[in-house]
């Protein structure tokens, strides 16, 4: 007897998604989770706000970067929702006028919890590298680390391991300094 064949989810899929959860759509399917909890809103919020007037609005950096949270990225036959993910303006000199993106970031961030974190390293992050994303950054609130990876020839290269209150200064973001515990709920 043959096996039924595989329904692909499509963009009606997710827009039909409940807007309390985040809809995802990797390797054809529908995943979706609840909205950031505390200590993870806290940790992209920070890690946003660190990151966003240097290189965003160039108050103490370089600037040339757009810095946004859960933008929607549409990249090939993914829909991915990273928690932070920045473009360069050299790159991307204007935002689109889509509620998505096409152009792949220069980097992003997943902010881990118990229910992302097996999709965030082992369905996302391949897609990310396979899709030109030059670097990740994995945050964990609850162990307290940031794990930095570049990507090289499309394959993640770990670049730093980081916990609790070391200084963070991490391409692509190295021309700045932060105390990595500002990331923390305390």
């Amino acid at each position: 007897m043959a096996q039924p064949a595989v329904q692909h989810a499509t963009y009606e899929d997710l827009l039909s998604v409940p807007e309390n959860l985040v809809a995802e759509i990797i390797n054809g399917q529908l995943y979706t989770h609840p909205r950031p909890a505390p200590k993870h809103a806290m940790a992209y919020s920070s890690l946003g706000y660190e990151l966003t007037g240097p290189f965003g609005r160039r108050k103490g950096g370089p600037g040339g970067w757009w810095i946004l949270d859960e933008p929607e990225l549409h990249l090939g036959e993914h829909v991915l929702v990273p928690d932070i993910a920045g473009w360069r303006k050299e790159r991307m000199p204007t935002l689109p006028e889509t509620a998505w993106f096409e152009l792949e970031p220069d980097w992003v961030c997943e902010i881990l919890s118990p229910s992302t974190a097996r999709v965030d390293r082992i369905e996302k992050m391949p897609i990310y590298a396979a899709q030109g994303v030059q670097y990740i950054w994995l945050v964990d609130p609850e162990l307290r680390t940031l794990e930095a990876f570049e990507n090289r020839q499309g394959q993640w290269t770990m670049i730093a391991a980081l916990e609790e209150d070391n200084p963070v200064s991490v391409p692509p973001f190295d021309a700045i300094t932060f105390d990595l515990s500002v990331l923390w709920a305390d």
